[in-house]
């Protein structure tokens, strides 16, 4: 029941808003989706939509990478 709980709370972003934060595009995001790369949840439309935390958890380890 947490889960549930947590998905109504937890704050999601569209494909393009997570592309813009990890610098890549909206298209590699959705195919990192597919891969199972970053976590994601579909609508009811069948839109993915991904846990902000997640997208900024992934941004900052990018980074840090860049940074080597």
């Amino acid at each position: 029941m947490e889960t549930t709980v947590s998905r109504r709370t937890q704050s999601y972003l569209r494909a393009s808003e997570a592309a813009a934060l990890l610098r890549v595009s909206a298209k590699t995001v959705s195919r990192w989706a597919k891969q199972g790369r970053i976590p994601h949840v579909l609508t009811l439309g069948g839109h993915r939509r991904f846990p902000r935390e997640a997208v900024e958890q992934l941004a900052e380890r990018l980074e840090r990478i860049g940074e080597m």
